[in-house]
């Protein structure tokens, strides 16, 4: 094992072939971040979204995505020019990957790409156990999806961070305030059709928690996109309230639970019994405030 690899690997504790997986798909993650920072990325591009949240901050879920911003519009912009970089990064690590943009089927300032490679190959790269890997089926994949916003809303405030693992390189990502525009704008936005994205529920906990306020004029400009706010109206802070507690009066909680719960550690899943809207509306009236 790779020495660097063998330290972040040690960093989680694993027990279970769940805890492997989910240990491989992060260090698999930073290693694309690494690898996107030597191509010279993000003197264009921003890192932000839930595993933004994790890496840097602390966020106590997993995450699978990689989702990046550009700093202006750029329809120009092509995402495959930086992906031989990630994959090149992979493979100096010994992880057998393939990173391949995703063909679009639809219209959309979106780029995405893949990170894929077999389950059973890689996590040879961060454990020898016979026990663990005898869990995992010779054919399962493990599939990361990592996407750029090509025309990002305007309002976003950025920081230049570091890492030192596998390697030091550095990251500009969203700062607190804009990440928690995003994630609030989610919970507002996103359609959550058959199932409920529990994760956007607990992130918002997480914010709450931590006393981090949200950047009113970057949500109000991320609704004005997604079109659901006029342009000609500001969005005020007891509006965004009244917002909120409308849509967690209308929340399946148990779908929510049920999303959440195998992006945590299982100490972490006795919490989710508190999820009710009364929960929901309480905390928001209490503990959201304005950047």
């Amino acid at each position: 094992m790779n020495e660097a690899i063998g330290a972040m690997i040690r960093k989680y504790h694993c027990e279970t072939s769940e805890d492997y997986e989910n240990a491989l798909i992060e260090i698999v993650q930073e290693i694309a971040l690494l690898g996107l920072s030597r191509s010279n990325f993000f003197s264009r591009g921003a890192f932000y979204g839930g595993t933004a949240l994790r890496i840097f901050y602390g966020l106590p879920r997993f995450s699978e995505d990689l989702d990046f911003s550009l700093e202006q519009p750029d329809h120009e912009f092509q995402l495959e020019e930086y992906l031989p970089c990630v994959e090149q990064e992979l493979d100096a690590y010994n992880f057998k990957m393939t990173v391949r943009k995703k063909k679009k089927t639809k219209d959309s300032a979106v780029q995405s790409a893949f990170i894929k490679g077999n389950t059973a190959q890689n996590i040879l790269e961060i454990t020898p156990r016979d026990d663990i890997l005898s869990q995992i089926h010779s054919h399962a994949s493990l599939k990361i999806k990592f996407e750029v916003d090509t025309n990002p809303p305007g309002g976003a405030g950025y920081q230049i961070l570091n890492a030192l693992s596998p390697t030091p390189y550095q990251v500009r990502l969203y700062d607190k305030e804009s990440l928690f525009a995003g994630k609030i704008h989610a919970v507002l936005c996103r359609d959550y059709k058959n199932r409920v994205k529990g994760r956007d529920f607990y992130d918002y906990i997480w914010y709450l928690q931590n006393g981090i306020g949200v950047n009113l004029y970057h949500l109000q400009k991320r609704m004005e996109q997604s079109g659901k706010w006029d342009p000609e109206e500001n969005l005020a802070f007891d509006r965004l309230k009244e917002l909120l507690i409308q849509r967690f009066q209308a929340v399946d909680y148990n779908s929510a639970r049920e999303d959440v719960s195998r992006f945590l550690n299982r100490r972490d899943r006795s919490d989710l019994s508190l999820w009710n809207s009364d929960f929901f509306c309480d905390i928001t009236e209490r503990y959201l405030r304005e950047s």
